[in-house]
């Protein structure tokens, strides 16, 4: 459906630019068509979306950037064809990737503002360990000031391995870094009820509120729509439902013309996919029901009241250690009296809380050989659950 009420409450803003106005953390996909042209790098296309990138983040919006281009510009350059098998492909990767870079310092550095390359395989989204090791990447870099440019590491990646689409990777990088909103800039400007190529009375779906099957069927085969990418329409609403899920609303908007993201917000055409919550709220939820915790930590009365104060669980708090569990793997939060006070992700290994368990923050360094996070389990990284 795409205009009935659903069935959660969802944020409701008053189109894709008042969205892209309200978001404070976006994640921007520019597909291959619109990153390379006959002559190589589009390069007046890629600067007036630097621009508008340094317009999103003087208002303090953080932005990152997941490009598609590498294979498509190193594969012009070794004169290869899009036939080409996998080996060949890595190749033309590893040929593109430093150009495609190059043109991303070209577009964002007039405005001060420095790139930063992020290569990333199906694995670094989908086991945790190396998730978490991701995020904490990527929230770095944002802290200091840089804007990611992600892209796959088709250099190494196998068909195993894959993402298949720089739309699902935009999607997985939305969910890892906890975007409001991801923009899925292609050759279209949004979803229509059929092909407008085929259709010029084509209607066009300005709001998504239910990605069921009948939306679906509006995206035709998976390749629709795709040009010099790998991409669809199909792909992209799969991608939105992978944001979706982690409470990211989704744009789908056309970035042929030059400052496609001023031109959504000024309420260019386009199609929005709305969320059903918020991505810290989605995240905590995904937290407490569905990852089957792997150990616990016994907490102190001073330790439960911080927590519920909304503070973190700092090592100090820890009175004891059970189980086998990694960083990054979901454990309980325990009472000395044995009562479940909440589940979260822990930051430190089994064998390293037991090392730091009621030890000030300052001496963790001294007691592990290296410097680690502050907390045991960061407040965002854990639920309450008090008497379960």
């Amino acid at each position: 459906m795409t205009s009935s009420a659903p069935s959660h409450p969802v944020r409701r803003p008053a189109g894709t630019g008042a969205t892209l106005t309200e978001a404070r953390r976006v994640v921007v996909k520019i597909g291959s068509a619109l990153v390379v042209d006959r002559s190589g790098v589009a390069s007046a296309r890629l600067a007036s979306i630097g621009a508008d990138i340094a317009g999103l983040r003087g208002r303090g919006v953080e932005v990152i950037i997941v490009s598609s281009g590498a294979v498509a510009l190193g594969r012009g350059r070794l004169a290869l064809t899009r036939r080409a098998g996998l080996d060949q492909k890595q190749a033309a990767a590893a040929v593109g990737q430093p150009w495609l870079m190059q043109a991303w310092e070209a577009a964002l550095s007039p405005h001060g503002l420095i790139p930063a390359q992020v290569l990333l395989t199906r694995e670094d989204t989908e086991r945790r360990r190396r998730w978490l090791n991701a995020r904490a990447t990527m929230e770095a870099l944002l802290k200091l000031g840089a804007v990611p440019v992600v892209n796959e590491n088709d250099t190494v990646a196998t068909e195993e391995i894959r993402y298949g689409d720089n739309d699902r990777l935009a999607a997985r990088t939305a969910q890892l870094a906890r975007a409001d909103l991801l923009i899925l800039l292609s050759d279209v400007d949004g979803l229509y009820e059929s092909d407008p190529k085929d259709d010029p009375d084509a209607r066009h779906i300005p709001l998504v509120e239910d990605l069921g099957p009948r939306v679906l069927a509006m995206a035709g085969g998976a390749n629709a729509g795709a040009g010099v990418g790998t991409g669809g329409m199909r792909t992209k609403l799969l991608a939105a439902d992978i944001a979706r899920s982690a409470g990211c609303a989704t744009v789908i908007a056309s970035g042929s013309g030059l400052h496609p993201l001023a031109a959504i917000e000024s309420g260019a055409r386009a199609t929005l996919i709305t969320a059903p919550s918020s991505p810290l709220a989605a995240y905590k939820a995904w937290i407490a029901g569905s990852v089957e915790p792997a150990g616990s930590l016994t907490i102190d009365e001073g330790a439960l009241a911080a927590l519920a104060s909304g503070g973190s669980l700092l090592p100090s708090g820890i009175r004891g250690v059970s189980g086998g569990f990694d960083k990054g793997d979901s454990i309980l939060l325990m009472t000395a009296a044995g009562v479940r006070a909440g589940v979260g992700l822990a930051a430190y290994s089994a064998r390293e809380m037991s090392l730091i368990s009621g030890r000030k923050t300052g001496e963790v360094a001294a007691l592990l050989g290296y410097q680690g996070p502050r907390a045991a389990v960061h407040r965002d990284d854990l639920v309450l659950q008090s008497g379960r």
